[in-house]
């Protein structure tokens, strides 16, 4: 009879561990919504385990209870209602619940664009933008530095423009964001630059931050024997879609889309 109490007592002590971290946690909790699976449990009533999804209107069905809106409740916040109306109602005594989301289909986020692995992907707890995108696999080769977020602000969209490269080299991850439910994240293929002419590998090549027309040329695998750079010309668009054709210098900066074409040389 001993060992049964203090075997009863040690799962109690567990058992409010439990709740206790679990409350602890609450601050990074996602909130509950439409479509989310929850196993609910009740310490000492396993007949009362129950396995419900939360409806569209945010309710679930618990037994005694009827249905309970729990929409926009942390887990928590829902485990303490439902303790509160098991209680109110003289059903149990001190009840002691915990929720296990088995999935939160509410809390998605969407990433697109130039990661490994597009997609929807849910969130649970806090998560940053780059744990979200290392969830969809990382950037791809053809992807670039700048990541945008769009998220919703009552009736309207807030866009930013986070440059994870810079982040990344300034140690400033105050702009790894936290990621929120029905946020959009696209990764922009990174600039690219064209080459033709008189040189080793004309092509498309990836844009630099801060490339040089003479790093750009390099790039190319320098000038054929023929090729001169008294004859190199730059095709740019300018703000308003006008064609531009110049001669650059070498320290000229290449931007985004720039043509370089090399010409043949007279002599």
């Amino acid at each position: 009879m001993k060992t049964v109490k203090t075997l009863a007592i040690v799962i109690t002590l567990l058992w409010a561990g439990c709740v206790g971290n679990v409350v602890a946690a609450e601050a990074g909790e996602s909130a509950l919504g439409p479509g989310d699976a929850l196993r609910v449990f009740v310490y000492g009533h396993p007949d009362m385990t129950t396995e419900t999804k939360v409806s569209e209107t945010g309710k679930i069905t618990f037994p005694l209870l009827g249905e309970i809106v729990v929409d926009g409740l942390t887990p928590s916040a829902a485990e303490r209602k439902i303790a509160n109306l098991l209680e109110s109602r003289d059903i149990l005594r001190k009840p002691q619940v915990m929720i296990v989301t088995a999935s939160l289909q509410s809390q998605m986020v969407s990433v697109l664009g130039n990661v490994r692995n597009q997609g929807r992907y849910p969130i649970e707890g806090k998560r940053s933008l780059t744990e979200i995108l290392a969830m969809a696999g990382g950037v791809v080769p053809e992807g670039g530095e700048l990541v945008v977020l769009i998220r919703a602000d009552g009736n309207k969209f807030i866009k930013e423009v986070i440059d994870i490269q810079e982040m990344v080299r300034a140690g400033d991850l105050s702009q790894d964001l936290i990621i929120q439910s029905n946020d959009f994240i696209y990764v922009e293929r990174a600039p690219r630059f064209y080459i033709y002419g008189e040189v080793q590998r004309a092509g498309a090549y990836r844009l630099e931050r801060n490339m040089t027309v003479i790093q750009a040329l390099s790039v190319g695998g320098g000038l054929t024997q023929r090729g001169t750079e008294r004859g190199l010309k730059i095709q740019r668009r300018d703000t308003e879609g006008n064609l531009q054709i110049f001669a650059p210098k070498s320290s000229d900066l290449v931007q985004p889309d720039d043509v370089i074409y090399i010409k043949e040389s007279l002599f």
